[in-house]
């Protein structure tokens, strides 16, 4: 008997192709690759060549109907703005999309679709081809706006009372560094201060926001109609926010009333401001008892500061005499006493009386830490000083010093620098004082560590290394720039010029 058996594999039967004729696998077509290719296009609906809009003042790019998107270029953002301007994507499957790479100044962008779709009665096709996005330059609506001319809708008005603009300075230092002011159609300096103005009221409230949240300020807003539809009901109003910040500044001189002596543990009424940052940071030379002030609480005690640093007198240390722990007052309730500071009993002479006997006067200081006999010392001169302030009028004749040291003084600093700091606006400073009070501010930075943290500082390109020294710590005599900020932000930018 025989077996029949069948081949375990069988080949598949082949047709010819009916265009070209060669062996190929049956398919729906009976074509071919290549001939389905030459007879079938499925990109042939959607566009080869896109026009997109982009607006250089904002650098962002038009997304229809009405939104504007800020992509940087070959991101993710602009791929997607780029596939949703494609008409006909929708009528086949996209598998893979990409940038081809072109010069950023060719107002040309190319990008490499693979797309898949079904021919001939259930082919599948896959094909790959090139879109080319041409950009063409349209101003938006909102630098249209910003261009025409006192076009805004809210208005925010940061004032400062003061003699000294040191606290203003940081402020603008605080806007930059956090890119509060992105949402501004345009920032004029007037006067004791700067006006932000926008295009919608809702920027208007972050500005507000971000001052309170940064600084001891406060803040009333008013609106003015100017027009009113009765069909529709709609108003049109322009709103103008004014933001007064503290009048006080680094290094000042306050005097507190009674009231807000007891509030800040004991404190004496004559303080001197260590740091203005979202609290007023107070410092007693007397004790070395340190308090920080809230916005809330001096708003309802509001103080004027009766020394500024325009009145800074240099004096000569004769003699210095640190005070122990033994030998200081303490009472309970006390607030909180610095480990930063040194109490100690100095004795200086201004430095034009010196060599004079009976020049030498006597105070009790918290810079026992730093300064030593022969040192130069920066300080108020209260005994020979007109003050004209009611809390002051109060106080006792027995508690007034008559002279008040705020910092050591190095003259033989060199004021070269190979840092610089951002500005909002390049006329910023309108008058020799402002550039004094600037050239002030740049020095606290230098000398104080905390103050300088929410700062961004810049490296000045082509500048020689100079050494400086660090007045907060007397161990370390001298060290670079770049040791001391090596914790901040140093870049080569130009400064912001904004109009």
């Amino acid at each position: 008997m025989e077996y029949i058996t069948e081949p375990l594999t069988s080949e598949k039967n082949k047709i010819l192709c009916c265009q070209c004729g060669i062996l190929i696998e049956p398919n729906a077509a009976n074509m071919c690759i290549g001939c389905i290719r030459t007879q079938v296009d499925i990109t042939e609906d959607i566009p080869k060549q896109v026009t997109i809009q982009f607006c250089r003042n904002c650098e962002r790019y038009f997304e229809p109907p009405s939104e504007w998107v800020a992509c940087s270029l070959e991101s993710r953002e602009l791929l997607s703005l780029c596939l949703h301007r494609l008409k006909g994507l929708n009528k086949v499957k996209l598998i893979d999309a990409c940038f081809i790479w072109t010069e950023p100044h060719s107002k040309r962008m190319k990008v490499k679709l693979t797309v898949r779709g079904e021919v001939m009665g259930g082919a599948i096709l896959q094909q790959v081809f090139i879109v080319e996005y041409i950009i063409t330059n349209q101003m938006c609506d909102d630098c249209h706006r910003s261009e025409a001319q006192d076009y805004w809708r809210a208005l925010v008005q940061v004032r400062q009372k003061s003699e000294n603009r040191k606290t203003f300075y940081y402020l603008e230092q605080l806007i930059l560094k956090h890119k509060a002011h992105e949402n501004t159609i345009g920032i004029k300096p007037i006067h004791g201060g700067l006006d932000f103005y926008y295009s919608t009221e809702s920027h208007a409230r972050k500005m507000v926001d971000f001052l309170n949240s940064v600084l001891p300020c406060r803040s009333q807003h008013s609106k003015r109609l100017i027009s009113h539809d009765i069909h529709s009901n709609i108003y049109n109003n322009k709103k103008t926010y004014s933001v007064e910040i503290v009048p006080v500044s680094k290094h000042s001189i306050v005097c507190l009333s009674k009231k807000l002596t007891n509030q800040l543990g004991g404190l004496n009424p004559l303080c001197i401001v260590n740091r203005v940052t979202s609290a007023i940071h107070l410092v007693d030379p007397s004790s070395a008892q340190i308090a920080e002030l809230p916005s809330s609480l001096y708003w309802r005690e509001p103080f004027n500061a009766i020394c500024n640093p325009k009145n800074l007198v240099e004096f000569i240390v004769i003699d210095i005499e640190p005070i122990l722990d033994k030998d200081r007052k303490y009472f309970p309730g006390q607030g909180t006493v610095s480990k930063k500071h040194v109490l100690a009993d100095v004795w200086v002479t201004k430095i034009e009386n010196l060599g004079i006997n009976d020049s030498i006067i006597h105070t009790r200081s918290h810079l026992g830490h730093l300064l030593k006999p022969g040192d130069s010392v920066l300080g108020y001169a209260i005994k020979d000083t007109n003050i004209n302030d009611k809390n002051f009028e109060k106080l006792s004749s027995d508690i007034i010093p008559d002279v008040i040291l705020i910092k050591k003084h190095y003259p033989e600093k060199r004021k070269h620098r190979n840092w610089k700091l951002k500005r909002l606006n390049k006329n910023f400073t309108e008058s020799d004082d402002c550039d004094k009070d600037y050239d002030e501010f740049m020095n606290d930075l230098e000398e104080d560590k905390e103050y300088r943290q929410n700062v961004n500082i810049y490296k000045k390109p082509d500048v020689v290394p100079v050494d400086t020294n660090d007045m907060d710590d007397p161990n370390i005599p001298t060290i670079t720039l770049e040791e001391m900020l090596d914790d901040l932000v140093l870049n080569d930018d130009n400064d912001i010029d904004m109009q």
